[in-house]
């Protein structure tokens, strides 16, 4: 008898169109279900970041989603800056490590990707940005100023007080004879005294209290305030980000006694601890830029770098912005920041910072 074989079928909602539209407020609870469940998203996916960015900032925000026979298959959080001194530009996303395009397949992403450019030239800007975790566009231009830090958490407290580098533990005991002391904040106040003076020692200019409170408010306990003290004062203090089992320490900083203490150096240890003790498996230690003190310090604490891939595609610019401190034009104006007092830095730093993404 001649057996032929059935040709092979796709189920139908596989072969079903992919719709993109705009994200909606109804979307919220379905949009966070996909961000939490999807491997390749981030805390940076999460919708939330739509009413912060607006609201602290003020920018337009372009969220989109990708669905397939009413399913969500894909996410795009865009959001667009638009201003005199440095540019106009829609990336995903501004203010986040990382960002771009989530999909659960070649043609929701294309879908997407698509959706995107068709936005960015329609809005006419000079680029549309994606910080990606893996390269996407090949043959688009990059930046590779960015990497990566991230670690396992082992599972015994102790073993991961050994696995720091013996320089950096020596630091670490020092903020514990010091008797350095970790508290959770149930708000931003303190987190922002302590931030805001190591920002201005730095020369970059601050957030807005308001971002800080907006982030605290829109992810409530997904966002952890830990403050240091010595003596009931404030020496360092920490704003991380929690997302399913990792730990994202994202702006943090310390007052002029840190340093003394080994405030910092305390400061990430305690998190790294209590993160051990609720079981959770990553340490994020976030984005540096190469070359950099901050990329130093975390080298110090025996994590790898590992590149970010930011993409671009030039839309109207001739080349990809280089808006950042390293950036050799910024230099007087960095030299300049530090002498401002620190009040008055504190006043006009967010009308300035809001720009740069």
């Amino acid at each position: 008898m001649n057996m032929q074989a059935e040709p092979l079928t796709m189920p139908e909602t596989a072969r079903a169109e992919v719709r993109v539209r705009t994200f909606a407020d109804a979307d919220r609870a379905r949009w966070d279900a996909y961000v939490r469940t999807h491997p390749d998203a981030t805390f940076f996916h999460r919708a939330g970041w739509q009413r912060v960015i607006e609201a602290a900032f003020g920018h337009r925000t372009h969220f989109m989603l990708a669905e397939r026979a009413g399913d969500i298959v894909g996410v795009l959080p865009l959001a667009e800056i638009k201003s005199r001194l440095f540019g106009h530009s829609l990336g995903s996303l501004p203010f986040c490590a990382y960002g771009g395009i989530v999909a659960d397949d070649s043609a929701a992403c294309q879908a997407l990707d698509a959706a995107a450019q068709t936005l960015a030239r329609t809005l006419k800007v000079g680029a549309l940005e994606y910080r990606n975790q893996t390269a996407q566009h090949p043959d688009w231009p990059t930046k590779d100023l960015y990497v990566t830090f991230k670690k396992a958490i082992l599972p015994e407290v102790e073993a991961n007080m050994n696995a720091i580098p013996r320089k950096q533990r020596a630091m670490v005991r020092k903020g514990i004879k010091a008797g350095l002391a970790g508290e959770i904040d149930a708000d931003t106040t303190r987190f922002f005294q302590a931030y805001s003076s190591s920002v201005h020692r730095l020369g970059t200019p601050v957030f807005s209290k308001k971002y800080f409170r907006l982030l605290k408010d829109e992810f409530g306990d997904d966002c952890e305030v830990l403050t240091i003290v010595l003596d009931g004062r404030i020496v360092a203090s920490v704003m991380s980000f929690y997302f399913r089992d990792e730990v994202l320490p994202y702006y943090g900083g310390g007052t002029d006694a840190a340093r003394a203490v080994a405030g910092n150096d305390f400061m990430y240890w305690d998190l790294m601890r209590r993160a051990c003790e609720r079981g959770l498996k990553v340490f994020d230690f976030g984005r540096s830029k190469q070359g950099t003190g901050s990329f130093d310090f975390k080298k110090n604490w025996g994590f790898e770098p590992a590149p970010l891939h930011y993409e671009y595609c030039l839309v109207r610019d001739a080349e990809v912005p280089e808006i950042n401190p390293l950036n050799p034009k910024y230099r007087l104006f960095i030299q300049a920041w530090k002498k401002l007092p620190l009040p008055l830095a504190n006043a006009i730093g967010p009308h300035i910072v809001k720009n740069l993404g």
